[in-house]
């Protein structure tokens, strides 16, 4: 299933590329878009970002590309239980 999702998700940021003009002018433009460089833009980035987050998905590498988030205090992952000493 996950290679089929990811799959799906290469397909839909190809599509975001294409057609980033259809996309953009479905979203609207928010004021915060104008300092990043527009709606079209944020349209590019969010495609490359889904792209990554698929090829990591299909790879199984989603750990390599989310280790930035876990380093945020708060954010990480518990570590494993304490073994019980008798």
């Amino acid at each position: 299933m996950r290679i089929f999702f990811g799959l799906c998700g290469i397909v839909l940021s190809f599509f975001m590329l294409k057609y980033r003009e259809r996309v953009g002018d479905t979203m609207g433009e928010a004021d915060w878009m104008r300092s990043v460089g527009g709606v079209y833009m944020i349209v590019i980035v969010l495609a490359v970002l889904i792209f990554l987050w698929s090829l990591a998905a299909i790879t199984n590498t989603m750990d390599i590309l989310l280790f930035p988030v876990f380093l945020i205090p708060g954010l990480s992952r518990p570590g494993p239980p304490p073994t019980p000493t008798f």
